[in-house]
């Protein structure tokens, strides 16, 4: 034996608490042959929308177009190998491309190197941050943006798209700046608008809506996208005043993070938990609409980690952020794809066509302009918010709050306000619930509140009520407010308070505070109090209070009706409390 080494047996490593290597590809797993041609023309549909899809949301991004294509097969590629849905599109999504280039935008003037490298470097802090909540179970962070924040969010966004878009919707130089500001300066210029600019982006914007209306199907971006450009070329509608594409640098990418700087990252990171908190939104909610056809399970855990991945690749591949994207996974089921081969297959002829994107240096602007005001249409939700507006008005108010927010002041300060409101507004509503007075429903020894549809009635001189939800220092005072109350409305000479606590799951210091406040009022009146279905840790609680010594083990119940029936007048054993120490 070599001198220093113990005899003892080597420490065997316990394999079952080691993390199991995820399978890639899950989607391919057992795949069938007669599911090919379903994917296959799922792919071809997806080819048709995301090739303009793209090019617009890249433009919208402040990125080269070729960018685009980069990061529709990095988010395809990554997610297909990682992810766990199996009609999921990932690619450019012009929901996040307006918040980020916005904020990347006050830190590099759009359109330049630094801009770019900004961007990329971005893409892979967005990344890292949603495969972390793949990691470290996070995506409970998303449910803080409420159906009503969301809708507020995605209108201000859709807002955001429209006013990006007017230089080339008109035919006028960009006055960049604020949205107000870029507003203005576009109403100013109304004099120079080319009307040939505006005749190509409602004809694209037409088109669309006429397909999706004939047949969601029908690939309407791609002949608006096509028809425009041949139009251009035929007419020669650059010499009118209609701005091109121009000259596509294109080619294999630049792998590679280039301006890396602790500077960077600092400026960088409260906007990528921004883009990272709404990507996580998006693709949980597009996971949880596209179930898997199959039957498989598919958790959207493991989806965050395809996003999260196809991020990181896009960046390192020199184009930006990916997200999920509703529209595009929507046309995929609607071919009815199997799996993520068709997304694959797409990318691919993705890849092919980047070596040739110099054919598109005749796309209009204009036309990609009006592909993005048609989604713009889409993600303002008109009839959501009326909905919002007819259910609850204060809801109504935090989504138009954050719409004007993210609109006029920008996204990171709407999503913080409206958040912020959210949850003032239900700590609000959790700090005044409602004590429920409850009856004895005749013929039985069931209770329901007196104001329930079912016929109660309330037993003289007995008042039971129910308070269900913790009691702490957001409701107690409310909790005294309420018993008081309910005590000047009960029926007859009070004797006995039953408080049923199966809702009462705990209370804090404050809330032992209040109830013992109240239990001095009752000892002055001469009234018993009781407990009935009390949970083990609300009694643990009421003992460390010193509370359930002071109510007195005897009179926690494990019925309402045991407890009346113990402890009320028809029992004659209201008249003496002395355990308690009442008279």
């Amino acid at each position: 034996m070599i001198r220093g080494m113990s005899a003892r047996a080597p420490r065997r490593i316990d394999t079952r608490r080691l993390p199991r290597a995820l399978p890639l590809f899950p989607s391919l797993s057992g795949y069938q042959r007669s599911w090919l041609a379903a994917d296959a023309l799922a792919a071809v549909t997806l080819l048709a929308i995301a090739v303009p899809e793209q090019l617009a949301t890249s433009r919208l991004a402040g990125m080269p177009p070729i960018t685009g294509l980069y990061a529709f097969v990095a988010g395809t590629v990554l997610f297909a190998a990682l992810g766990s849905n199996p009609q999921i599109s990932v690619g450019a999504d012009s929901t996040i491309a307006p918040l980020f280039a916005v904020g990347v935008a006050r830190l590099a003037p759009s359109g330049s190197l630094r801009y770019e490298d900004l961007v990329a470097i971005l893409a892979v802090m967005v990344g890292t941050l949603v495969a972390l909540v793949w990691l470290l179970r996070l995506g409970w962070i998303s449910d803080f943006l409420s159906e009503p924040i969301i809708t507020g969010f995605l209108a201000g966004v859709a807002v955001i798209i429209v006013v990006h878009q007017l230089p080339d919707l008109l035919g006028v130089r960009s006055g960049g700046g604020s949205t107000i500001h870029r507003v203005t300066s576009a109403l100013s210029k109304l004099g120079h608008v080319s009307p040939w600019t505006v005749a190509v982006a409602l004809g694209v914007f037409a088109v669309v809506i006429a397909a999706e209306r004939l047949d969601r199907r029908l690939p309407g971006t791609l002949v608006g996208l096509v028809g425009s450009t041949l139009l251009v070329a035929v007419v020669g509608l650059r010499r009118h005043g209609v701005a091109v594409l121009g000259a596509i640098t294109h080619g294999v990418p630049r792998f590679g993070l280039t301006g890396v700087s602790v500077t960077a990252l600092e400026h960088l990171a409260p906007l990528a938990g921004v883009v990272a908190l709404v990507v996580v939104s998006q693709s949980a909610a597009t996971t949880r609409a596209f179930a898997d056809p199959a039957g498989a399970a598919s958790g959207a855990g493991r989806d965050f980690l395809g996003v999260g991945a196809g991020s990181i690749a896009a960046g390192l591949a020199g184009a930006f952020p990916v997200n999920a994207s509703p529209p595009r996974t929507a046309a995929v089921a609607a071919m009815r794809g199997r799996t993520q081969l068709a997304g694959l297959l797409a990318a691919a002829a993705v890849a092919l066509l980047v070596p040739a994107a110099g054919i598109l240096r005749d796309v209009p602007l204009s036309a990609l302009a009006g592909v993005l005001v048609y989604v713009a249409t889409r993600i303002f939700r008109g009839r959501e918010l009326a909905a919002i507006g007819r259910f609850d008005r204060f809801e109504l108010a935090l989504a138009l709050i954050t719409l004007l927010t993210v609109a006029v002041i920008g996204v990171e300060q709407g999503i913080g306000v409206a958040v912020g409101l959210a949850v003032l507004d239900r700590a609000r509503l959790t700090s005044r619930p409602q004590l429920h007075v409850l009856g004895r429903i005749p013929g039985s020894t069931s209770w329901a509140p007196l104001s329930s549809a079912q016929h109660t009635d309330q037993v003289p001189g007995v008042l039971v009520v129910l308070f269900a939800t913790p009691l702490w220092y957001g409701n107690a005072a409310h909790f005294q407010i309420a018993l008081e109350r309910a005590r000047r409305r009960a029926v007859g000479p009070m004797a006995l308070v039953v408080l049923d606590a199966l809702g009462m799951s705990d209370l804090d210091f404050t809330g032992s505070r209040a109830l013992a406040q109240a239990l001095d009022s009752l000892d002055r009146d001469q009234i018993i109090f009781v407990v009935a279905r009390a949970g083990a840790h609300l009694r643990q609680n009421l003992a460390r209070a010193g509370l359930a010594a002071r109510i007195g083990d005897d009179h926690f119940y494990g019925s309402v009706d045991e407890a009346v029936t113990h402890a009320g007048p028809a029992a004659g054993g209201l008249g003496v409390d002395s355990r308690a120490g009442r008279p």
